[in-house]
Order: structure tokens, then sequence, then C-alpha cells
């Protein structure tokens, strides 16, 4: 009984590493995303044009002088806000 569980145990770390081998060439051997297609549309994150309170874009850690946003797609107000909007570290 012991040769058989250890043989099911190579058996299992052999598939576990094979699997493994095989999923790092996947994600190696896939198409890098560009920062457009990684945006959020901005009516998914509520972006308006106006602040809300004293959170506004041209605060925001995301934000990208003078119209654009790490996280947001599109052309972004500096005084506009979404429900992304971190407060740049001071």
């Amino acid at each position: 009984m012991t040769d058989d569980n250890d043989t099911e145990r190579r058996t299992s770390r052999r598939a576990m590493l094979w699997t493994t081998v095989a999923a790092l060439a996947a994600a190696a051997t896939a198409p890098q995303r560009t920062a457009a297609q990684a945006k959020i549309a901005q009516n998914l994150v509520h972006y308006q044009e106006k602040p809300k309170g004293n959170q506004e874009c041209d605060n925001c850690l995301h934000f990208i002088p003078p119209s654009s946003c790490k996280m947001v797609a599109g052309k972004i107000n500096p005084k506009g806000w979404c429900q992304l909007y971190a407060p740049k570290p001071k």
C-alpha cells in the first residue's frame, strides 16, 4: 500500500509541475494589454465634470496633467471627480 501512495504522490506532483509550467508558458506568450485597453470607462466609475467637495482630479494620485488619468479612459477635467479618487500623498 505504501508503494501505491508514493506512486500517486509522485504522479500528482508531476501533474502539478506540468500544469504550472504550462500556465507560465501561456502567461509569457499572451499578448500584453495596452494602457488604453486597461482603462475603465468614465460611466463605470461615475466620472463627473465637477469636484466632490475638495476631491478633484488635479489632486488625485491617478491624474496625469493636463487632462488624462492612469485609470479612467477619455479626456479628464482637472476639476472633475470619480469613484477612483485617491488623494496624492503630501
